[in-house]
Parts: structure tokens; C-alpha cells; sequence
């Protein structure tokens, strides 16, 4: 065995799970075993039959030249030195003996993806094991090389301006000299991406399904297929394993000659590399900021210790709950051309970033299903006392989450709710937990109450009736109503009641009992406006509502009896059926 070189002794490693996790669907699969959560990589080690040198406990062997035949001896000497998986060349037939074998010695058994090198698994696996699980290598300043001078070195060994796309066209880095190349590369390079209607036509003419089901480069007469002036291209795609990252296009005024193809090609190998050290690098800083904020917000023992790494201690701070409006439904979805969690993690990305510049200090990550943020105060605690400032730290919740909403309504459809938790000190791990589930019983409401007409030009209006961001001051009554009405719902609903027999009225006989009595509650029996709001007759109206007390053995002279009714209205329905009498 040799140990792979630039995996030092010492060097800080990360979970098991958590590289099959980054390499999946890429480089790795797990061919058999199970993948224990606290199993280590501490070192990567090429396992050589020629050279049996020990490995230290930790190591991951990459078996290169192993077939079937060998896994017996490999999975006894992973055991021997407490090597907690083992890489193979995959696809590899495995017979149920072999797998059982594998299952009871506890060694984990994975695949290298066909199409993905041994030399690349080792550079990415280096990147990994350099930064460690917790990131702080990144944080550090882990050399990364530079996407624009790596795109410069290519445009110059072609002596042609190029660019660097991923799959949706966007544009990750270009070179130098696009100005002496035609209209269509200038609009790509202003607008960071090729023009839709550039891309429609390269569609049209079938340049990407050629383009990726090809390991070589491909000339393209562009011209031709956008017919519009302009310089060819010749294009090659970015690959890691058997997926596709994106590709490299070079704007030229005839085909390479082979032995720049052979440039590019291997120029295209270089790329992948890079972009997969970026992803890991992006993928690690994300996890590790999402580790410490839901640390830090979960009330434990090491909630302390997340706050001190966050650098949020001795603050005031507030936590803030994101979550986009929609996403539970697969038209909303669909439209957005996204998953949910790719949703999700969009607009966490964005209202971190968001909030580097509006609001520094805090931090947001994607905790669950939703984006948590802790912004503190402005100010720290010995220059003001504890009322200013967590008044301080709401305000700027509270601006920072109507900027963002603003940016959002600005940049595209779909929608965001904001819910703000009550203002704590960042040393009390229980007030972290308890303004995160104020900021999530918030967000709950935001969701489920109907929109409300913009307030925005009313300013004698209460907050609260923005719905789309909100204190948990602004609405701890709904959250109150709704949890009562959870509570109500788990009991098997309220066994009877005035508007529980006017809902079973309305569910038998096709009526409105229930609203007019609703109406009539909620304007405070102003008989005239109640009638106008339903579009019946004053005299009609009182019929009905002398008809729906009848019914409910409601007195409507009872103060006490108008409150019980008012509140199991809020309550909503108790029976599935009374939703669709309402409608």
C-alpha cells in the first residue's frame, strides 16, 4: 500500500457519510455495506499487492487493479488495519456470498463511477480530507485555483476566446479578447449568460444532445444555426464520471487542428476538476454553517459553543424563518422548473447573501425545510441596556426581511414569508430555542392565512396585515387560535356547539347559516353592513340570522355566547365536509 500523496498524517479527515454524500451520483456508489454515521476517513491509500505497507486506522483503500476475485483478501486486510471502506472500479459483479462477506466484516464497499479517473477521485478526496468535516481549512484560505485565469490559460494555448458554461448556459468564466468575436459572445458575456434566443436556436438544431453524448470536441457553424453573423464555435463538455457539468466554448474562425483538440480535450478533464474542488468547497461551507445554526438553535449542550463559532457571542439577536409560499404544490413547482429543495436552497443562498451586506454579522442556513437566520443587534450589549436593544434587533429584522422581500418581488414571481422571533441574548441557549419556534409559529400563520390587500399605501394599518413578514408580537393571538385549534382537532373537534350544529345545518341542507351569523360577528351587529357584505336584503338578512340562532340555540344578546361563537369560527372546521359548504 501507498499513501497517496498529500494526505499528511494528521490531517483533519471527514465523516464517511458525508463523502459518499458529495461524491453520489458523480464519482461514488456504494456497491454493499452500510455507511455508519461516525465512521472516519482520516487518509486516502492506493492499495498496491506489490507493497504491503501498513495503513493507519481510517484510511480509505482505493483497491485500483482489484477484480471479484480479490475483494475476499482486500476486505480481511481493510479489517486488519480498520479501514472503514475500500474503493473498487465499478460496475463489479457481486455474487450474494461475496456480499454477505462484505455486510459482516462492517467494511464498506464503493464504486468508481465508469467514465471518473483514479486521479481524480485522489485530487478531490485530498480537497475533502484538507478542509475536514468542519470547514475551517476552507474559512482559512484553502488555495482554490482561479476560474478566470484557468479560462485565460485555455483561450491561450487555443489562441481563441473562450468561455466556461454550466448546463443551463449560465457563464461561470470567460477569457480574455471577447470584444474581437460578434454580437451574440458580447451579449453572452454582459449578461453572464447566453441570450435566450441564441439558446433556443442551438436547442432547435440539437447542439446540446450532440454536445454531451460526445467526448470530443464539436464544431459548430453558428452562423449558420442562429443565422445572424458571427464566428463558429467549437465546444466541448465538462465531465465528471458520466454527468455533465457544463462545457467549453471557444469562438474560432475554422475547426481546431488535432492537436488543439487534444488541448481542449484534455483542458475540458482540468475543468471538471475544478468545478467539483469548487462544489465540495461550497457543499462543505454550507453544511458546516448549517451544523452550527441548527447547534445553536437547538437548546443543547453545544448550543454555546456554535453561538462562540458563529462569533455571535454577548449579542442580542433575534432568529428569523424563511420559507417560500407554494412549494407544496407540484403546479407551483412544476412552473419554477425546480424541485422544492432546489426552491429552498435558492432562496436560502440568496437571503444569506442578502444578509452579508444588509445585516452583517448574521447568518442563514437551511435548517429542515426551512432558512433560519440569527441576526443580532446593531449594537453590542454594553452601548445599550436590554430594551433597546432587542428593540434594536427586531427593527433590523424587520427592515432587512421587507428589503429582501422587495428584491425578491423585483427579480421574478413566487413568493416568500418571513415570521421574526422575540429578541434574546445570544448566551441563553433556551431563548434561541424559544424566539425559533416563535419565528417558526409565525411562518405558520403567514401560511396559512389568506392574503390581504397591500397595506402599503395605508399607513394607519396595523403590521400585522402585511402577511408576508411579521413580528411574532403581530400575530401570537392567530398562532394561539391555530394551536387551539390543533388541540380541539387531536380531541376529535368540539362534540357540539352553536356553530358546530349551523355547520352540520349548512352540510345537510345546502344553507348559509354559518355566514350569516360569521358576518354578522364579525361586524359587530351592524346589521346593514353585514347584509351588504353577503349582497342580500337588510330585511332578508335578519331573517336569516334569526332563523340560524333558532337553529344554533344561540342568544345572540349573550356577550359571552357571541365570544364562544366567535372563537370556534376561528377555530375553523371540525368535519372535512364543512370546508365545501363554506366555498
Amino acid at each position: 500500500m501507498t499513501t497517496s500523496p498529500g494526505s499528511p498524517p494528521g490531517s483533519p479527515g471527514a465523516r464517511l457519510d458525508h463523502v459518499v454524500r458529495t461524491f453520489a451520483g458523480t464519482l461514488l456508489e456504494v456497491l454493499a455495506g452500510a455507511v455508519e454515521p461516525t465512521a472516519a476517513i482520516t487518509d486516502v491509500v492506493i492499495d498496491d499487492p506489490r507493497e504491503q505497507a501498513p495503513a493507519r486506522p481510517g484510511a480509505l483503500l482505493l483497491c485500483t487493479t482489484a477484480d471479484a476475485g480479490d475483494l475476499p483478501v482486500l476486505i480481511d486486510r481493510a479489517v486488519a488495519c480498520r479501514a472503514p471502506a475500500l474503493v473498487v472500479r465499478a460496475p463489479l459483479d457481486l455474487g450474494q456470498d461475496l456480499r454477505e462477506r462484505v455486510e459482516r466484516s462492517g467494511v464498506v464497499l464503493l464504486g468508481l463511477a465508469g467514465g471518473a479517473t483514479w486521479a481524480q477521485l485522489v485530487v478531490l478526496l485530498r480537497s475533502l480530507l484538507s478542509t475536514g468535516a468542519s470547514g475551517e481549512g476552507l474559512r482559512a484560505g484553502m488555495p482554490v485555483e482561479d476560474s478566470f485565469a484557468l479560462a485565460n490559460a485555455i483561450g491561450a494555448l487555443l489562441e481563441a476566446p473562450i468561455t466556461i458554461e454550466d448546463r443551463d448556459s449560465q457563464i461561470l468564466a470567460f477569457s480574455d479578447r471577447q470584444s474581437g468575436t460578434d454580437q451574440t459572445r458580447v451579449e453572452t458575456i454582459l449578461g453572464r449568460g447566453v441570450p435566450r434566443h441564441a439558446r433556443r436556436a442551438q436547442e432547435r438544431a440539437g447542439v446540446f444532445k450532440r454536445l454531451y453524448a460526445s467526448e470530443k470536441p464539436l464544431f459548430i457553424d453558428t452562423p449558420q444555426i442562429e443565422g445572424a453573423p458571427g464566428l463558429p464555435r467549437v465546444a466541448i463538455a465538462i465531465r465528471a464520471g458520466d454527468q455533465v457539468l457544463g462545457s467549453i466554448w471557444a469562438a474560432v474562425a475554422e475547426p481546431l487542428s488535432e492537436e488543439k483538440e487534444r488541448v481542449l480535450v484534455d483542458a475540458a478533464k482540468v475543468v471538471a476538476l475544478h468545478l467539483l474542488r469548487q462544489r465540495i468547497g461550497v457543499d462543505i461551507e454550507r453544511q458546516v454553517r448549517a451544523d452550527l445554526v441548527a447547534t445553536a438553535l437547538g437548546e443543547g449542550r453545544a448550543a454555546s459553543s456554535a453561538i462562540e463559532r458563529l462569533r455571535l457571542t454577548d449579542r442580542t439577536v433575534t432568529v428569523v424563518a424563511l420559507s417560500p409560499t407554494g412549494t407544496d404544490s407540484a403546479d407551483v413547482v412544476a412552473a419554477a422548473g425546480q424541485s422544492r429543495q432546489q426552491i429552498l436552497e435558492r432562496v436560502t443562498e440568496a437571503f444569506a447573501f442578502h444578509l452579508s451586506v444588509a445585516a452583517p454579522g448574521a447568518v442563514a442556513a437551511l435548517v429542515g425545510d426551512e432558512c433560519c437566520a440569527i441576526i443580532p443587534a446593531s449594537t453590542r450589549k454594553a452601548r445599550g441596556d436590554a430594551t433597546d436593544l432587542a428593540r434594536d434587533a427586531t427593527d433590523l429584522a424587520r427592515r432587512v426581511a421587507n428589503d429582501f422581500l422587495d428584491r425578491e418581488r423585483a427579480s421574478g414571481p413566487g413568493g416568500v414569508v418571513i415570521g421574526i422571533g422575540r429578541a434574546v441574548p445570544s448566551s441563553d441557549p433556551a431563548g434561541l430555542a424559544r424566539s425559533r419556534r416563535d419565528a417558526d409559529r409565525t411562518l405558520r400563520v403567514l401560511r396559512r392565512q389568506p392574503d390581504r390587500p397591500d397595506q402599503s399605501d395605508q399607513p394607519d394599518q396595523p403590521d400585522r396585515l402585511d402577511r408576508r413578514v411579521a413580528l411574532f408580537a403581530d400575530v401570537q393571538l392567530d398562532a394561539l387560535l391555530l394551536e387551539t385549534g390543533d388541540r380541539v382537532r387531536e380531541e376529535g373537534g368540539l362534540l357540539d356547539g352553536p356553530v358546530a350544529r349551523l355547520r352540520h345545518h349548512d352540510r345537510v341542507h345546502g344553507t348559509a347559516m354559518t355566514d350569516t351569523v360569521a358576518h354578522w360577528l364579525d361586524h359587530l351587529g351592524n346589521t346593514l353592513n353585514a347584509a351588504a357584505a353577503m349582497d342580500v336584503h337588510p330585511n332578508t338578512f335578519r331573517y336569516r340570522l334569526r332563523r340560524a340562532a333558532d337553529i344554533a340555540r344561540l342568544d345572540l344578546r349573550d356577550p359571552d355566547a357571541r365570544f364562544a361563537a366567535m372563537l370556534e369560527l376561528r377555530l375553523g372546521p371540525a368535519h372535512p365536509a364543512d370546508e365545501d359548504v363554506r366555498r
